[in-house]
C-alpha cells in the first residue's frame, strides 16, 4: 500500500488575509461611524503589520493598539492612518509618541499632567470609565480632567482629539449596564464641551456593539475581534482568518488496556490506533483541553486523548488507516467539520480571543 504523500511538515498557522478585508469591509457598511482596526496583541494573533495593512485597505481609518511599542510598530508597517494607544504608563514617552504621531488616551490627572508637562503638543483622547472599573478615570475626577486638559489645551502643551469609553457588558446586548455605560459617556462628553473642549472623535463601541447596538456608535467604532472572524455577541458569523495543522509523525496499533500519556489519564477501552502530533501547550493548545478537545483528521473529528504535553498530543483514530505525513486541522472555519476556535474556546471554559492570542511562536506562519 502506498502512502499518502505528505501535505504537512510542521505545525502551521495559516492566516488568510481576505478574511480579515472581507470582515473589514463588512463592518465598514455596518455603520455610519468611522472604522478603528484594533490591532493589539499581535493584530490578535493574525500579525499586527498584516493586520493593519489589510484593515485600511479595506474601510478602516483608524488604528488602535493599546501601547506606544505597538503604535511605533503600526508606523513601521508603512500604515499613515490616526493611530491611538490607551494603556500606557503615567511616564509615557511622549516625545516619542509625538515623533511617530501616535495618540495617547488620557485615564487620569496624572497622566495628563505628566503629557502636557513634556509640552510637546501630544494629541489626547480624554478616557472614562464607563462602567468597568478598570482602565479609565473614575467618574469623580471627570470634572477636574476636563478643567485640567483645557488648561493644557489653552497652553498648547496637548490637543484634545476624542473622548472614549468602553462598554462593560457589550457581549450581551441589551444588558442595562450598556445603556448605563452609553449615558456615562455622554455625560462625560458633555462634561467636556461645558470645559470648553470641542472632541471630533468620540468613541465607545466595540465588535459587539458595533453588531447590534447602533445608539453606541458615536463618531468611531473599535474592531478588533471581529476583524479576525470572531463575534462576541454571537449574533452573526464572521470569516474565521485563521487554521491551525500538524503533522501526524507516529502510528501505532495499541491493544485494549493500554494507558496513554502522563498520568494514564486515558486507559484504551478496544484496540485502536493512535497517532501523535506534535504541537501541545506550549505551543498555546490549552493543557485543560485534555480529554475533550477533537482535531480533524482524514475527514473525521477524532478525539485527543491522554494529556496534552508540552510538544504532543495523542489522538485516538479508531481502524481508521492514516499514514505519517497525514494532516490533522486543529482548527479552522468549520466548514469542513474541523473544529473551530470557538470550539476550543468552549472545551477550555474561555473566550476565541485567548486562543487565538496563545498560538506560540514555534508555530510556522502562512499569510496568504
Amino acid at each position: 500500500m502506498t502512502a499518502p504523500a505528505i501535505r504537512v511538515r510542521t505545525p502551521t498557522l495559516d492566516i488568510d488575509l481576505s478574511a480579515i478585508a472581507a470582515n473589514t469591509r463588512r463592518f465598514a457598511r455596518t455603520t455610519d461611524a468611522a472604522v478603528m482596526a484594533v490591532v493589539k496583541a499581535d493584530g490578535f494573533g493574525h500579525g499586527l503589520a498584516d493586520v493593519a495593512r489589510t484593515a485600511v485597505t479595506n474601510g478602516a481609518t483608524w488604528l488602535g493598539v493599546t501601547s506606544l511599542a505597538e503604535g511605533v510598530a503600526v508606523r513601521e508597517s508603512g500604515v499613515d492612518e490616526p493611530v491611538l494607544s490607551w494603556l500606557n504608563p503615567v511616564d509615557i514617552d511622549v516625545a516619542t509618541a509625538v515623533r511617530h504621531r501616535v495618540d495617547l488616551a488620557v485615564p487620569s490627572v496624572a497622566h495628563l499632567s505628566a503629557i502636557a508637562a513634556a509640552r510637546a503638543g501630544a494629541r489626547v483622547h480624554l478616557q472614562l470609565d464607563t462602567g468597568m472599573a478598570r482602565d479609565g478615570a473614575a467618574e469623580g475626577e471627570w470634572r477636574a480632567l476636563m478643567t485640567e486638559a483645557r488648561r493644557a489645551e489653552d497652553a498648547g502643551h496637548v490637543e484634545v482629539v476624542g473622548v472614549m469609553g468602553h462598554l462593560p457588558m457589550a457581549g450581551e446586548p441589551g444588558h442595562p449596564a450598556n445603556k448605563r455605560g452609553r449615558l456615562a459617556l455622554l455625560n462625560g462628553i458633555e462634561l467636556a464641551e461645558q470645559a470648553g473642549l470641542r472632541p471630533s472623535v468620540r468613541h465607545l463601541a466595540t465588535t459587539a456593539a458595533t453588531l447590534t447596538d447602533p445608539a453606541t456608535h458615536l463618531d468611531m467604532v473599535r474592531i478588533g475581534a471581529g476583524l479576525v472572524g470572531i463575534d462576541p455577541s454571537g449574533t452573526t458569523r464572521l470569516c474565521t482568518a485563521l487554521r491551525l495543522t500538524a503533522p501526524v509523525v507516529q502510528v501505532r496499533r495499541v491493544a485494549a488496556g493500554v494507558g496513554v500519556g502522563y498520568g494514564h489519564t486515558y486507559v484504551t477501552d478496544r484496540a485502536t490506533t493512535l497517532g501523535l502530533l506534535p504541537i501541545g501547550y506550549a505551543d498555546g493548545l490549552p493543557r485543560v483541553a485534555s480529554g475533550r478537545a477533537h482535531v480533524l483528521v482524514a475527514g473525521l473529528r477524532r478525539p485527543v486523548v491522554g494529556v496534552i504535553s508540552m510538544d504532543q498530543v495523542v489522538v485516538d483514530l479508531g481502524d481508521h488507516v492514516v499514514a505519517p505525513g497525514e494532516e490533522a486541522v486543529v482548527f479552522g472555519s468549520g466548514d469542513d467539520g474541523e473544529p473551530t476556535v470557538g470550539d476550543w474556546a468552549r472545551w477550555v471554559g474561555t473566550i476565541p480571543h485567548e486562543i487565538v492570542t496563545g498560538i506560540g511562536h514555534r508555530v510556522e506562519r502562512s499569510v496568504r
